[in-house]
């Protein structure tokens, strides 16, 4: 039988999987992931925006409205996971303009440690807070799953949006400025403090921890009142929400979608001193931790003090931090008078502290 083979396999030997390159944990590299999705076409028109790098849902037309389809999995948190589902995906339906409506929670649960408790505490948790957004649970899926050692959790959120009202990230123009709402990093430094905590005791002053851990509900990783409020008040061109990767990852997203350039001011950057003092004994930079909680907007500069006016009225606050520029100039940062290029992390800074 061994005239089925391939002449050049003949005696060629086979990688061992210690010979073979792996892809660390995270989000799929992003060259990586561009090459993957220029192989999925679009065969119904209906599909106004489909798979790409640096969109964060999808689009489907119906008549004069738009359905907004997203899927998030919570996968390096263990704390409140339940909770976690329902604000990422509900906010990468609000940054396309669109009402988070319709939520389907698949819960995949460990084989050895599933209890009772356990389940119904994530589900009350998806329940709630889907109720606090006006968002219903409409299906899913559950079961105890061989290999896992914690649960996780995958949200797909569906909304609806008036098609003239989309926001789509291929909007940014040249001139076009980007805020900032809060700061970096809101989720990573929960996270951090959350799933780091033994690790940061006697490195952080308990104070700072505590508050720190309290990032999840102050400021909080919602994005849905940020949104309404610049809707309100400008013709704003994309948002987006920035959340592996961080700040940096995101203004690389919204770039590439638009095929523009972008020159980030880092001293602009508001940086709490929580996220400061969780990020400094990993030695992680906070503008490239995982940030939800905080939103891009993209909007022309005469609208920007309007938007920051409206956000302010919402106790949000907001600063413009980088400036639209044409592809050729590239993304770059400019800090201590040095411009420099940027490019998008190829995982987000907290994948690496919590794989140890």
């Amino acid at each position: 039988m061994t005239g089925l083979l391939p002449h050049a396999t003949l005696g060629a030997p086979v990688p061992s999987d210690n010979q073979v390159p792996r892809i660390k944990p995270g989000k799929l590299p992003a060259a990586k992931l561009r090459k993957l999705l220029t192989g999925l076409r679009r065969e119904d028109p209906r599909v106004i925006i489909g798979p790409q790098v640096g969109e964060d849902a999808s689009v489907i037309a119906f008549a004069d409205r738009c359905l907004v389809v997203t899927t998030d999995p919570v996968t390096f948190a263990t704390d409140r996971i339940g909770w976690y589902t329902v604000h990422v995906n509900a906010n990468d339906v609000a940054v396309m303009g669109a009402t988070p409506r319709w939520l389907s929670v698949v819960l995949l649960l460990p084989e050895h440690d599933t209890t009772e408790t356990l389940v119904d505490g994530i589900m009350q948790d998806v329940h709630d807070t889907a109720q606090s957004l006006g968002i219903t649970v409409c299906g899913g899926h559950t079961e105890i799953t061989t290999g896992l050692d914690r649960p996780i959790v995958v949200g797909q959120m569906l909304g609806e949006v008036a098609r003239d009202r989309l926001v789509a990230k291929t909007g940014l123009e040249v001139g076009d400025r980007i805020i900032l709402t809060q700061g970096v990093a809101i989720e990573g430094t929960a996270l951090l403090a959350r799933e780091k905590r033994d690790a940061l005791r006697g490195q952080v002053a308990d104070d700072v921890l505590a508050r720190a851990e309290r990032f999840l509900f102050d400021p909080g990783i919602s994005v849905v009142t940020a949104v309404r409020a610049a809707l309100e008040v400008s013709s704003v061109h994309a948002m987006h929400d920035p959340t592996e990767g961080g700040l940096i990852g995101g203004l690389c997203e919204l770039a590439a979608a638009s095929s523009t350039g972008l020159h980030l001011r880092s001293d602009q950057v508001p940086v709490f001193p929580e996220t400061a003092a969780v990020c400094r004994p990993f030695k992680v930079d906070p503008m490239q931790l995982i940030a939800s909680g905080a939103l891009l907007i993209g909007a022309p500069e005469n609208d920007t003090d309007r938007i920051i006016a409206a956000l302010e009225l919402q106790n949000i606050p907001a600063v413009v931090i980088a400036e639209v520029r044409p592809a050729a100039a590239g993304v770059t940062i400019e800090a201590n008078g040095v411009t420099l290029p940027l490019q998008t992390p190829d995982r987000d800074a907290i994948a690496s502290v919590l794989e140890h």
